[in-house]
């Protein structure tokens, strides 16, 4: 069981429109922390002077003080910041006379009277000048413009892959169809999605959106190069299964990706959708780069028969590049790529899931 209470060490400090109290306690658990007429009323767990135990104190403010502090905790100590009611200089911190034992100044962050002063006439001066600078820069006219376009594009998008997830899920599994079908039902609107895709390439060149330019040309010219070349191009490709598996691995990753993006046009983000746009890629892309990859190779042996695409070079040289051999380079750049965006979409979620500091109000 846990001895009695026990009071930190309180380190204080002031401003003329602040106090900061800062509590000696590291590993603080369940801090529980309120000002009910003008007392600070701490109690937590942690580990302090006296090892881990209960901590405890009361302080009754010398002047008025507003009833929410502001408060961080940290691995090695907790941080109270309250707002005074009045902006001025107290004598002191508490209303009683006598300073109690546990408190001490904060001289980390102890400034007298008039160098308090000089630091809010420059706070003010700084603010004046952000304001002038801000004033000086040109408004973009074309701000909602620009943001209602971006909306649109990334609707329209959404609506069109969620068409191709929901028309391929319900074909196979409710309908009974077949793969084999699927290019000749697909496509079309496949076509529409993916020739429309080329604008985010445009965005990004004309600073519309600030994504990286290259994860977005690999990805894009990638599943093009798929689509209207190697599928496009040869009717034997057509009803193969694997395009049942590029087309669904695609149209999922998409079905989180332009709604993330459309909400954040309008400043909203919705936490589970945020999870699932960062997380869903970890299976779903490595699985559409392999099934591409089993579309390029069984591909090879159609363009190697037929010879389409195939480059013939004039005497005296008389040789014929293949375009199966292009294709197997193109293997080998395709995992490259895998590499590259799979890094590009690690640090992505790394900074928009990462762990965050610790903070309490």
């Amino acid at each position: 069981m846990a001895g009695p209470s026990l009071r930190p060490h309180v380190h204080w400090a002031q401003r003329h429109r602040e106090l900061y109290l800062r509590v000696e306690l590291s590993d603080v658990q369940n801090p529980v922390i309120a000002i009910t007429d003008n007392v600070l009323h701490f109690k937590a767990q942690g580990h302090g002077a006296k090892g881990d135990n209960i901590y405890e104190f009361q302080i009754e403010f010398l002047e008025p003080v507003e009833p929410k502090p502001v408060c961080r905790v940290t691995q090695r100590q907790l941080n109270i910041t309250v707002q005074k009611k009045e902006s001025n200089w107290w004598e002191r911190l508490t209303k009683q006379e006598k300073r109690p034992l546990f408190l001490a100044p904060d001289f980390d962050r102890w400034l007298d009277e008039s160098d308090a002063e000089m630091e809010l006439k420059e706070k003010e001066e700084e603010k004046i000048n952000k304001m002038k600078i801000e004033s000086r820069v040109p408004k973009d006219p074309f701000k909602h413009l620009k943001k209602g376009y971006l909306i649109m594009y990334n609707l329209v998008q959404f609506l069109g892959f969620s068409w191709i997830f929901v028309n391929m899920t319900v074909r196979l599994f409710i309908l009974g169809k077949s793969f084999y079908d699927t290019f000749h039902t697909i496509a079309d609107m496949m076509y529409f999605c993916q020739t429309l895709a080329l604008m985010e390439i445009m965005n990004s060149l004309i600073g519309l959106v600030r994504s990286p330019l290259i994860p977005a040309v690999l990805q894009l010219l990638g599943r093009n190069f798929i689509l209207f070349v190697v599928l496009g191009s040869l009717e034997e490709m057509q009803s193969k299964p694997v395009v049942f598996f590029i087309f669904y691995f695609w149209s999922i990753i998409e079905l989180f990706r332009y709604p993330y993006y459309m909400l954040s046009c309008i400043g909203i983000e919705w936490k589970p959708l945020t999870w699932l746009r960062y997380t869903t890629w970890i299976p779903l892309y490595p699985f559409g780069v392999l099934a591409e990859a089993v579309c390029i190779v069984q591909s090879i042996p159609i363009f190697s028969e037929t010879g389409k695409f195939s480059l013939g070079l004039p005497n005296p040289l008389n040789v014929t590049i293949q375009f199966s051999f292009l294709l197997q380079i193109y293997l080998i750049a395709l995992f490259l790529g895998l590499f590259v965006n799979f890094r590009h979409l690690y640090k992505q979620r790394k900074r928009h899931l990462g762990p965050k500091k610790r903070k309490m109000k």
